[in-house]
């Protein structure tokens, strides 16, 4: 297994970092473990969670997933050779602490209930999930500014993230879902007000959605603060499995038709030609998406996530692909024809 640095805080992590989202809903507890067991076999040391977990967010399951993790690491007796990453809530989940902000007293009491499921004093990256600003995230386009809006400075969240730091309740700091300019001003606050620095951004990245090349990439390598690639499947898309219309029993687009980001039809077209690509050159379709994001130079680990056994296996077996020249140029064709199709 790969190891890539997080960002300038001296910690490795693996290429792939498991993905835990699904335990809680998807996955019970016992199916959660025997994931977590068989990452950590084949190499992984990196393992991702939000205090939100699982998705979909409802009231009646938060924190089930990093509770699960939690008697998992109290069953291993061993937690200094993981590296955990939760992540705090923005605005807008009315259940959890009655609605999250990224204050100070927020994210004080969000750490706090988080290290208590976990089962653990502290989290080696903590992250916050999504700006307590307008921005675009999730998917949104356009933009429209808010003379008005109702926003957490970012200089108090980072204060608040530097008192847990100290506290020795978090090692790393990191951003999710953001943009250019909100990286670029938290490292600039991070900088001249001798606040933590950001050492990773956690967005979207797949052969369906390579937005973050377009400013971020850059920001991630001259200023050393990698991608954390999520939805590196597109919600599974990529895998090929949900074409013409097909809705597996049990997959995730069958059970939950919130999920729509990635089934327009730009983004299905794109993604016959890419499961196309892969079966001529006979190669698996998911092991080759995620062996292309796995490639990328701005990449500090590849978040895959899975609901079988089987999944995590075809997903742990991307880590020894790599994609020849010819693959790698039919893919880029694909790309400029339908660029970012489901972004």
């Amino acid at each position: 297994m790969q190891t890539r640095p997080l960002g300038d805080t001296g910690i490795e992590v693996s290429r792939l970092c498991l993905g835990t989202m699904t335990f809680g809903e998807q996955n019970s507890e016992a199916e959660a473990h025997e994931q977590l067991d068989r990452a950590v076999a084949f190499g992984i040391d990196f393992i991702d969670t939000a205090e939100m977990y699982p998705v979909p967010p409802e009231a009646e399951t938060q924190g089930r997933t990093e509770a699960y993790i939690g008697s998992w690491l109290k069953r291993r007796g061993s937690r200094d050779d993981v590296i955990i990453a939760t992540k705090a809530a923005g605005p807008g989940l009315a259940h959890i602490r009655g609605g999250p902000r990224l204050t100070h007293e927020h994210l004080h009491q969000a750490i706090d209930e988080s290290l208590a499921r976990l089962q653990t004093d502290y989290v080696d990256l903590y992250q916050l999930h999504w700006p307590d600003r307008k921005a675009n995230f999730f998917g949104r386009l356009g933009y429209e500014h808010d003379e008005e809006e109702d926003a957490t400075p970012l200089e108090e969240t980072l204060s608040a993230l530097k008192a847990l730091v100290d506290a020795g309740k978090v090692r790393a700091i990191g951003l999710s879902n953001d943009t250019p300019w909100g990286v670029m001003r938290a490292l600039h606050l991070a900088d001249t007000l001798g606040l933590p620095r950001v050492a990773s951004i956690q967005n979207p990245y797949s052969l369906l959605n390579r937005t973050f090349e377009v400013g971020l990439a850059e920001i991630a390598h001259r200023e050393r603060v990698g991608l954390l690639a999520y939805s590196p499947l597109a919600f599974g898309m990529l895998s090929g499995k949900y074409l013409d219309g097909a809705r597996p029993a049990g997959a995730r687009l069958t059970l939950f038709e919130r999920f729509q980001r990635y089934t327009n039809p730009l983004a299905e077209e794109a993604t016959a030609a890419y499961v196309g690509i892969a079966r001529e050159h006979g190669l698996d379709p998911a092991r080759m998406a995620l062996a292309y994001v796995n490639s990328r130079p701005f990449l500090t680990s590849n978040i895959i996530g899975a609901t079988t056994m089987e999944q995590l296996e075809s997903n742990l077996a991307s880590e020894s692909l790599r994609l020849d020249a010819e693959v790698l140029e039919a893919i880029e064709a694909v790309h400029q024809r339908i660029p970012n199709p489901a972004p």
